[in-house]
């Protein structure tokens, strides 16, 4: 299943949703604006939370932890490369990892040693714009996530580049 993710460049915190291939809105992501670290959270069309996402602060390299519908999902946490984006994962959703290009625009998500999602980052786009292409017997909401700390990750580092 395709789901889309468009963030809003000039929002204050994060706040965008996420859109299913007819442009529906499907998720909603809210961040909160004045925090030590980045704590998202996930909520269903019906405005429930099916997600939790909490930075680990104090960390060398970042680290997130994930909880769905209030129970511990998943640790991610970015490994050091050089030339790619490589993420680790201690999940008890299953064995899986995160591996994307130098330009961080594609990204595979692997479980067990097969693809469950692809993620391609818009190149011209208004704001970050995601394509993420999920299989089906996968869980939507935990792998969203992933996208979703990937993001986080991409972007404080591109601040701390610029900044």
């Amino acid at each position: 299943m395709k789901f889309y993710i468009q963030q809003k460049v000039f929002s204050i915190g994060d706040k965008f949703s996420i859109k299913n291939v007819l442009g529906n809105d499907v998720f909603n992501v809210e961040g909160k604006v004045f925090s030590m670290g980045n704590k998202l959270r996930i909520y269903d069309i019906d405005n429930n939370e099916v997600v939790y996402i909490e930075q680990k602060l104090f960390k060398l390299l970042p680290e997130y932890s994930i909880y769905l519908k209030g129970n511990y999902a998943a640790r991610v946490k970015k490994e050091f490369t050089f030339f790619s984006n490589k993420f680790d994962i201690d999940s008890n959703m299953g064995n899986f990892s995160i591996e994307g290009d130098f330009f961080a625009h594609d990204f595979s998500i692997m479980k067990n040693g097969s693809t469950v999602a692809q993620i391609n980052k818009k190149w011209l786009s208004f704001g970050d714009t995601y394509e993420i292409d999920i299989s089906e017997q996968e869980n939507y909401e935990f792998i969203l996530s992933l996208v979703i700390v990937i993001d986080q990750v991409l972007h404080d580092n591109k601040r701390r580049n610029n900044g």
